[in-house]
């Protein structure tokens, strides 16, 4: 039996757009503003460097601002594996290690060593400094947040390039 009644108007479209939309289309189009562009696939090294130094402040930051509340940070990382009984690979969310890069010195001072990987920064080529001297631990949380800030504005782009350069001659590239 056929519907009696108005002519079906979405035949042959999975969408349920009316047949007579097809005939607007291209005005549509025509009312948009198009361009030729390309997205970019990949940043400046040392603009990458950067990021990846500033995501690690940030975890240090939150590791200090939770000690200071009595809570311990640790963030959560998704690990595959494969399960030995059965040979099918599974994912599971487990902590992450976050190393302090923060200790109390002899003199009772909190020292903090800026770390790009497994290497410690030079924070000032004349005197071959490689950490900050500090007296409490706001002032350490108020100290991450400027060296964050000095990262993103390109203050330690030189010692992040020789530690990068010693880190990549070492494996002999």
């Amino acid at each position: 039996m056929a519907k009696r009644g108005r002519p079906n108007t979405y035949l042959g479209n999975k969408f349920n757009v009316p047949i007579n939309f097809k005939e607007s289309k291209m005005s549509a189009l025509n009312s948009l503003k198009l361009v030729t562009s390309k997205k970019h696939q990949t940043v400046a090294p040392i603009v990458h460097r950067r990021n990846k130094l500033c995501a690690k402040l940030d975890e240090q930051l939150q590791l200090c601002e939770a000690q200071k509340a009595g809570n311990t940070y640790a963030p959560k990382r998704l690990k595959t594996f494969i399960n030995r009984q059965t040979g099918e690979r599974m994912t599971a969310e487990v902590a992450k290690r976050i190393r302090e890069w923060f200790w109390v010195s002899d003199t009772g001072k909190i020292n903090l060593a800026v770390k790009y990987g497994a290497k410690t920064l030079t924070l000032n080529k004349k005197t071959k400094a490689n950490a900050i001297e500090l007296s409490t631990g706001d002032e350490l949380i108020n100290t991450l947040k400027s060296l964050k800030v000095a990262v993103l504005n390109g203050e330690l782009d030189e010692a992040i390039s020789e530690v990068s350069e010693a880190t990549r001659m070492a494996f002999g590239k």
